[in-house]
């Protein structure tokens, strides 16, 4: 299966290693894997903030991009970026083309512990991993795509990890893109919420599919002197392999 990594905007400026992991999962389930270094923005942002002619832009970037590629599905190790791609339709109601287009990308866009569980259905991962873990469950991924069971499966997997279920772990992290600049206060006592039941879990690791929540709780973790680490779903799976 030849699959087009889509690695989003925040893993290729902030968090590279879960490109590498995520591409290293891949190819442990059999794909070939196909990377486009011309990659932009999926216009989640954009659209979010009410400006819906750049996310059609970006969007038809995407779209045209992902056609070149020839592959199979397109995987991103972002619940959000995930959901948005899936929200790509509804941008061109006006325009029929690139409607279907659209349409054919997203039934074609998985987020990558939804794509290893259903797509692939694999049976092991290639990383290990000595620790207590817990999950958070992103708003995006859980609420948009359904997403619940797939990565606590493939946690389950990981050799030497034990996964624990946290308070809340359904709640909002507080980042919510754009929300944490303009209401950094709220913010900040939602992650606080969130970084109180990781204390109360007595876990060395909050685990997610999103990058966006995973930056947001490092940083008050840190700010509060936590030794709990905050890490994607993609680092653990393929925790100790080289990339």
């Amino acid at each position: 299966m030849r699959v087009a990594l889509y690695v989003t905007c925040l893993v290729d400026q902030v968090w590279p290693e879960v490109g590498l992991a995520s591409a290293a999962l891949l190819r442990h389930a059999g794909c070939e894997v196909l990377f486009d270094d011309a990659q932009t923005c999926c216009g989640q942002p954009a659209c979010n903030t009410g400006y819906a002619a750049h996310g059609r832009a970006l969007a038809q970037n995407v779209i045209a991009q992902f056609e070149r590629t020839g592959a199979d599905a397109l995987v991103l190790p972002s619940g959000s970026c995930a959901a948005q791609i899936h929200h790509y339709p509804g941008l061109f109601t006006a325009m029929p083309d690139w409607q279907q287009r659209a349409t054919h990308l997203a039934e074609h866009t998985f987020e990558l512990g939804q794509f290893l569980v259903h797509q692939r259905k694999i049976k092991s991962v290639p990383g290990n991993f000595v620790g207590t873990v817990g999950w958070h469950d992103a708003c995006h991924g859980l609420r948009d795509l359904g997403i619940c069971d797939e990565p606590r499966a493939l946690l389950k997997m990981v050799p030497g990890l034990t996964l624990r279920e946290l308070p809340f772990a359904d709640a909002c992290c507080g980042f919510g893109g754009t929300f944490a600049v303009k209401y950094p206060e709220i913010s900040v006592a939602i992650a606080d919420r969130k970084v109180d039941a990781i204390a109360a879990a007595s876990v060395d690791a909050v685990v997610s599919g999103d990058v966006s929540c995973l930056m947001h709780l490092r940083g008050r973790l840190q700010r509060l002197g936590s030794k709990v680490r905050a890490l994607h779903l993609a680092e653990v799976l393929a925790a100790g392999i080289a990339t």
